[in-house]
Parts: structure tokens; C-alpha cells; sequence
């Protein structure tokens, strides 16, 4: 059976301007869900939007898979009154319901993992042709009368003896084609829950949601994280290798700096079988030679999600997060500093990434940092030995 992603997208935003494309932990916040999308049980992921930047942002970001796919939606459908369901039947019309099981996600729910996005998958079956997920709340929940609607409020209960309400959080929504059909709807008549943790009732309307939800998935990533044997090195570019400048003529980019020092390490590093990854979101020839003096051969260039590229060089190398050391410095490379086993951070990086590294190195960038970062790895794994 084929099991279709669809996350809409609109340009568009009243509370939040740019909201979708607006960078959260160092990614645009729709990359939270197409991430989670990309690694769950889905055969394809579609992103819907109106917007042709987000298009051009899709095809040159996720080279690296062929299960996502973006398509222009129409105007009619993009608008502040156009419902939901309006896009879903638009983009079904237009694939000419080329599936079987179809998955709605919400960008603005960046707390759905691929876990979540399966088990409502895995309930579709023949007790149920739809799944939604939910939310056990242990509020008390009064009507506008005074009257209490979940509880009495004469013998209150304590939170432990309290069943709660279950509450839609708006995250994901699984139906078949020939409910989706019948309906025109996100949900058809015999409809199985999937709960998820309370916080992911949170949406991402206002700027006071924004701050708490950003520093929300900064602590989910960092309390995910686990130690083990450092086996794969990840470097940026800019501000870790050289120091963030660049020299430009009229022709384009004309020098960077990079530390002798650092070579040495990293040859001395990989003596010790940890192995290198560059990752850098600028196309740079510069950086691709230099690279390429150090021999070093798994470089991604002009990356702008990091996260994403990362979760997919795990599973082509069979490892895991707590096998690797990051070092960034700067918001895009904010993900994947709180997640891997070790992250390290130069001494002239932005304070944000400083706050939030396992390591800050006494060393700036050109100054013996990344060589510092190799000598507290293999002091690190002698305990592996």
C-alpha cells in the first residue's frame, strides 16, 4: 500500500511573519515535520505551498533522498479562508489520488516525531480508516455557566487518580483513500487515537509560543542524547575551519584562512580511526580544494539543513548520534550541537551555540581549534580501549 505526506504550506502568516520558513533552532520551522516525514514509514512526502522559494529551497536541499516532493499550490487554496481540506482535495485531484493511505502534517506542530507519524500509520486497518493524534490532558475544564466539565468540583480529584480529557493536538491526521473520497475529509467514520507527550499541544501562532517552543525542542534534543565511542568527526566551515571571513572580488570569492595547525589533527585524528565529515551551507570551490588537500572525502556543500543531512549520513554509516562530535558555530548548526554525543564549539562562536555546546574550546577558529577538538577525542576514547 502506498502511504503519502502531505504538509501544506501558505506564504502567507497574520501572527507570525515568515512563520514556516522562519528558522527555528537554527532550521526553517517546516523542516522540524518534513524531517520526521522523510525518516518515518512514508513512501513519499509532498510539501504543498504557495511559496516558489520554498520550491527552489526543497529540490536543491534534499538531493539526498527521492522521497520528497514539492508542488505549487493554487491561490484559491492559500488563503486565510480556504480550509484545509480545501488543499488536501486540490493536491489529491491534481496526483489523481495516486495512493492508498494519505498522512496530513502540520508544519506548526515541529514536535512530531517519526515514532508518531508510524503508530497512527500502523492503526489503519480494518477496525479503523482513519488515526489522529491526541493529547491526555489533566486540566479541569469549566463551561462558560460555571459549571465544571471534566470533574466535581465539590471533590476534586488529585492529578494521579485523574483520567483527564483527551484533547486534539492538530499534529497528524492518517486516512485511506476511500474514506478521504467518501468524506472530503481529514477523518472518516471509524477513527483510532494515538496520544503524544502534553507539550506537543502547543502550535506556533504567537511570538510567545515561538520563544517556549524553541527552547522546549532545545531541551527534547539534549535530554535524547547519549554518549558512546566517538567514531565520526563533523566539521562546519565558516567560523570552525577559517574565521568567518571571506575575501570577494567581482568575480566571486577570492580567499579564505585556514590553519595549518588543524590539518595536522585531523590527519592525526583519522590515525586513531575517527573518520571526517565536512558539512557547510556555502558552495564554496575554496573550501572544496582545500578539502580535497586534506583528503578528506565525505564534504557536503551548501547545505542548509544540517539536521536532516546528518539523520541520513547515520543511517548510511550505520551509527548513531552518540558516535559523533560536532563542531559549529553558528544558529544553523544549533540542531545538530544539541543532539550529537559530544558538541563542541570554538571560543570566538555566537553565544547562542556557546550556551547550548557540551564544549566550549579555549581555541578560536584559526587559532587551534579544531585541533584542540582532536585532542580532547582521542583522550575521550581511550576509555573505549
Amino acid at each position: 500500500m502506498k502511504k503519502i505526506g502531505f504538509i501544506p504550506l501558505r506564504k502567507g502568516s497574520k501572527g507570525i511573519s515568515n512563520k514556516n520558513t522562519r528558522k527555528m533552532v537554527g532550521r526553517p520551522l517546516f523542516t522540524w515535520v518534513l524531517s520526521e516525514a522523510i525518516f518515518s514509514n512514508l513512501d513519499e512526502v509532498y510539501v504543498y505551498t504557495d511559496d516558489q522559494d520554498v520550491v527552489e529551497f526543497i529540490e536543491k536541499e534534499y538531493q539526498w533522498t527521492n522521497k520528497v516532493k514539492a508542488l505549487l499550490r493554487s491561490s484559491e487554496s492559500a488563503t486565510d479562508t480556504a480550509s484545509t481540506e480545501f488543499a488536501m482535495l486540490e493536491f489529491c485531484v491534481s496526483i489523481n489520488y495516486s495512493f492508498d493511505i494519505f498522512c496530513l502534517l502540520q508544519a506548526t506542530s515541529p514536535f512530531t516525531t517519526r515514532n508518531d507519524i508510524n503508530n497512527c500509520l500502523e492503526k489503519i486497518n480494518s477496525t479503523y480508516d482513519s488515526a489522529l493524534t491526541v493529547v491526555n490532558t489533566h486540566r479541569f475544564l469549566w463551561n462558560d455557566n460555571g459549571t465544571p466539565i471534566n470533574y466535581n468540583h465539590h471533590e476534586r480529584p488529585r492529578r494521579q487518580n485523574f483520567d483527564g480529557l483527551l484533547i486534539e493536538n492538530g499534529a497528524v491526521y492518517v486516512t485511506t483513500k476511500t474514506s478521504l473520497k467518501q468524506t472530503k475529509n481529514r477523518l472518516g467514520d471509524k477513527i483510532a487515537i494515538v496520544k503524544m507527550p502534553e507539550n506537543s499541544l502547543l502550535e506556533v501562532d504567537t511570538e510567545t509560543d515561538w520563544i517556549v517552543i524553541e527552547q522546549l525542542l532545545i531541551e527534547r534534543q539534549k535530554k535524547r542524547k547519549k554518549t558512546n565511542r566517538i567514531t565520526h568527526l563533523v566539521l562546519d566551515v565558516d567560523g570552525v575551519f577559517t574565521n568567518g571571513t571571506v575575501q570577494y572580488s567581482k568575480d566571486g570569492e577570492l580567499s579564505k584562512t585556514f590553519d595549518m595547525r588543524d590539518g595536522m589533527g585531523l590527519e592525526i585524528i583519522r590515525e586513531h580511526n575517527v573518520e571526517v565529515i565536512v558539512m557547510t551551507s556555502e558552495q564554496s570551490e575554496i573550501v572544496a580544494q582545500r578539502m580535497k588537500k586534506l583528503k578528506i572525502n565525505d564534504v557536503f556543500l551548501a547545505v542548509k539543513d544540517k539536521f536532516s543531512l546528518l539523520n541520513q549520513i547515520i543511517l548510511d554509516k550505520s551509527i548513531s548520534m552518540g558516535n559523533i562530535a560536532y563542531v559549529g558555530d553558528d544558529v544553523n548548526d544549533l540542531a545538530n550541537i544539541c543532539s550529537v554525543g559530544w558538541s563542541l564549539t570554538p571560543n570566538n562562536a555566537m553565544q547562542i551555540v556557546k550556551q547550548h555546546a557540551d564544549i566550549v574550546l579555549t581555541e578560536n577558529s584559526v587559532n587551534g581549534a579544531i585541533r584542540e577538538a582532536c585532542e580532547f577525542i582521542i583522550k575521550y576514547n581511550k576509555r573505549y580501549k
